[in-house]
């Protein structure tokens, strides 16, 4: 109990409160201590859309990062939400102004959370104004913009993360520890599934423009993230295959649903799929010679549930996902924190590694290596 609980607190989980694990014959419960004192991240907020304001109110239960910013092309909504969330003008900008963010002492860093194609240029400019930066995933929408955004956050000494908020998340991080403590013997395979029926087709998810691509870039990357941090080691290979139903929603660019499987050096195989047209697919599997860990959902805002070979496992939490990521983000960039899982510049760049090779994979329909 006591060796759970420290290692628990060791990856960060003390922002969670109180969470508890259900094994077959047993129940622990696990009180974890606030999350250490210190100074708060001040955080200007880019993009206003729809996950930008269930971040925005998960901030308000943050004990170490607070809105101070806010960047949008909408002078309504910059008006609104500033005055929701206590924001004063002279710290409200638009994407034309928001390089004087450079001249605003009350913003350490500048939260990403726009269109896909738009992340490469602002994530540079922020660094360039001399802000860290967060990034909604994907963090670009090829390896060639990730390279040039991680190297433009060294080269302005500033900190690029990306919101893998699963990687906070204690399930999650609870079926990891057991795959680190051999508890699930040697791992041999890993299925995800991820995937939803996507509704307004007139939106940006929708324009390969704005997009980069469809289901794989926006849904599919918790399976392909999910497999590697699940399995512990960075793919060797990947093999693809592509399905479009409705040739009108999904146009050329936006993919429909993509299934996609990767080798890894140590033998082990994963199968995924990513779907805008199938409900139901939120489910990670990973399966041992001695055991198996599921997840199911996987990665929705929550509750996250999990079962293992030796019983289900559970949660209990008053804290939203997003609140807990933003704390031990606060934590990583003021503290130097070192999350179990990464979260940083360089993890989101193995991810458009991969999403390249699976659309090469489904273009030329052979296995792509991966160096």
């Amino acid at each position: 109990m006591s060796t759970r609980r420290n290692f628990l607190q060791t990856m960060g989980l003390s922002a969670l409160g109180v969470y508890a694990f259900n094994g077959l014959n047993a129940r622990s419960v696990l009180t974890a201590a606030p999350v250490a004192g210190g100074p708060v991240l001040r955080v200007a907020l880019m993009g206003l859309g729809g996950y930008a304001s269930r971040v925005a109110e998960s901030m308000q239960q943050s004990r170490r990062a607070k809105i101070t910013g806010l960047i949008s092309g909408t002078p309504e909504k910059l008006k609104s939400w500033g005055e929701k969330y206590g924001v004063p003008e002279n710290s409200r900008y638009n994407y034309e102004s928001f390089d004087a963010v450079k001249n605003n002492p009350d913003i350490d860093a500048v939260y990403v959370i726009t269109p896909n194609a738009l992340h490469h240029d602002q994530v540079i400019r922020c660094a360039a104004a001399g802000k860290h930066v967060i990034c909604e995933k994907p963090m670009g929408l090829n390896a060639k913009e990730g390279r040039e955004m991680v190297a433009a956050c060294k080269k302005a000494g500033k900190q690029l993360l990306v919101g893998y908020r699963m990687h906070f998340e204690p399930l999650t991080l609870e079926i990891h520890r057991m795959r680190m403590a051999g508890e699930l013997g040697a791992v041999k395979f890993f299925q995800g599934l991820s995937g939803f029926r996507i509704g307004d087709p007139t939106q940006w998810r929708l324009n390969k423009a704005l997009a980069g691509g469809g289901a794989l870039m926006d849904i599919g990357i918790y399976a392909l993230n999910g497999c590697r941090y699940m399995v512990g080691e960075e793919p060797v290979w990947v093999t693809a295959q592509e399905t479009k139903t409705d040739r009108v929603k999904f146009k050329e660019g936006v993919d429909e649903t993509i299934t996609f499987q990767l080798g890894f050096p140590g033998g082990v195989t994963a199968s995924c799929l990513s779907s805008y047209n199938m409900n139901n697919l939120d489910r990670f599997f990973l399966n041992g010679e001695k055991g198996f860990a599921e997840l199911q959902p996987a990665s929705s805002y929550g509750p996250i549930k999990g079962r293992t070979n030796k019983g289900p496992l559970e949660l209990t939490t008053d804290r939203p996902q997003q609140a807990v990521q933003m704390d031990e983000m606060a934590a990583i960039i003021l503290d130097g924190r070192k999350p179990v899982i990464p979260v940083d510049g360089e993890e989101g760049l193995r991810d458009l590694v991969i999403i390249d090779a699976i659309y090469k994979a489904v273009k030329t329909g052979g296995k792509v290596k991966l160096v």
